[in-house]
This record gives C-alpha cells, structure tokens and sequence, in this order.
C-alpha cells in the first residue's frame, strides 16, 4: 500500500483525510463518552445523511445544483440538528437523553423519504454510507484539515470549560462558565466532524470511531488528559491499520477501520483484567 500512496491520488486523499479523522474523531469522542451523550454521533449521522441524499436528489432535479457538493449540505443538516439536539435537552429538563432518540429517528425518516423520492441508493449515496477510499476529493480532504483544525483550536481554548461542563455542569455554571454558548460551540463541532469523516468510515460506523478508542482508553488511562492522548492514539492506529488491510485484502475500509478498532479494544480489556489478576 505504501508505494501505491505515492502513485494514486486517490489514495493520498484517503489516507490523509483518515489520518485527520483519527484525531478529531476520538478527541471529541472523550467529552462526549464521559457527557454520556455517546448515541449522539448515531443521530447526528443519520441527519447528515438526510443531508446528503437531499443533495443528490436536488442535484438530479435541477442541473444547475448538480455541481454543488452533497456533503456540504449534510454538514448543514448536521449543524441544525445539533442545535436541535441542544434546544430539546432545554425543553425536556429531566428527560434530556430524549432528545438524542427524537433526532435520530428524524434523521432516519427524512433520509428514507429522500432515497424514496431518488427511486432507492445510488453509488454517491452508498459510499457515503460505508465509506470509500475511491470517493475521497481533494476537497473532502480541504474540509477534513479545516475541520479537524477547528477541532484542536476549540479543544485548546475551552479546555477547562469543557472539563468542568462534562463532569459538574452545576458547578460549572455557578463558576460563571458561559455554559449555553460552549454546549452550542461543542456540539456544533461534533456535528462537523461527523460530517467530514463520512467519507472515510461511512455513516453507519462513524460513531463507533467516536466511541471505541475512548472504550479502550478509560480501561487504560489513570487521568483524563491520558484517557484522550490513547484515544487519539487508538484512533490514528485502527485508520492506519485499517486503511492498511482494506487496501491489502480488498474490504470495505470503514468496516475494516471499525474492526481494528473493536480488536484495541479487546486486547485493552485483556489488558487490564491481566493486570487485575
């Protein structure tokens, strides 16, 4: 694979944008693991999705829009359902993981009425729901360092914002913590990088990248800030090692990505029972 990288384009693409994919994905993946919000990456997915098949349906109806990206207008969606997520936590004060449920069945519902309108999947639709190494752009890569930069700048700038608001948001609020403007902040992120990695891991599986570094990591880690340097790390390591053998044996990378990832977890749990033993 390593000397194919440097013959196809299309290979750079991916694995550069997978390599960016790794780190945001994870780095988010601890607040939202520890916000217990990790079925928010499922819904927000499913509404990127209905997104994306809006445009491709909007772009065999009218010429004009065929050009337009698709995937932008799946992160549209996303934003919007983030913030819809944001605003049903408010409305439903002591039922708040019900709005994560209420989007994701949105989200599935506009997305199925769009494939039904578009007369079932075409090839842009399916690569976006399992990933595709062959579908990757230029751009897609644009958006991922953008993306993945505004991930890292965010993260550096609200740290302890974001620390005290995932474990104590009480606390956090009578500390003075602008807590409504760093809750929209970060779920606005996430809903972007959820959009940015579809192409890679596909929307099916984006969540488990978002979740299963963090799963091996806590078993691990003795603090926070080392539960989100192995987070990154296992993420880095199951796109690399999955990018690896999806080209290798010919899988379906996001599959694949999400398998290596099962695997680190397995062998963090083994881990740890051995030390415990």
């Amino acid at each position: 694979m390593w000397e194919a990288i440097w013959h196809y384009e299309f290979l750079r693409n991916a694995f550069v944008a997978g390599i960016l994919t790794g780190f945001a994905a994870p780095l988010l993946g601890v607040f939202i693991v520890v916000r217990r919000l990790s079925l928010i990456a499922d819904a927000l997915s499913h509404v990127t999705l209905a997104g994306i098949a809006a445009g491709l349906l909007l772009g065999s109806l009218a010429p004009a829009a065929a050009s337009w990206n698709p995937l932008y207008i799946g992160m549209g969606f996303s934003v919007v359902g983030s913030l819809l997520v944001e605003k049903l936590r408010a409305v439903y004060r002591h039922y708040e993981e019900l709005a994560i449920p209420i989007i994701l069945s949105s989200g599935i519902g506009l997305s199925v009425i769009f494939i039904s309108i578009a007369n079932g999947f075409t090839t842009d639709l399916f690569s976006y729901l399992f990933g595709s190494v062959s579908a990757v752009s230029r751009a897609d890569v644009w958006t991922a360092v953008v993306v993945a930069a505004a991930a890292a700048i965010v993260i550096l700038a609200f740290y302890k914002e974001l620390f005290l608001l995932s474990f104590d948001e009480e606390y956090a609020r009578v500390s003075g913590i602008r807590t409504t403007l760093i809750h929209f902040l970060f779920i606005v992120l996430v809903a972007l990088v959820i959009a940015a990695s579809m192409r890679i891991v596909g929307v099916l599986l984006i969540s488990s990248l978002m979740t299963l570094p963090v799963a091996a990591s806590i078993r691990i880690a003795k603090s926070f800030k080392q539960a989100m340097g192995l987070s990154i790390l296992f993420g880095e390591l199951a796109v690399i090692a999955g990018l690896w053998a999806a080209y290798e044996l010919d899988w379906a990378p996001g599959g694949t990505i999400v398998i290596v990832a099962v695997v680190i977890l397995l062998f963090a749990l083994g881990w740890k029972r051995g030390r415990q033993r």
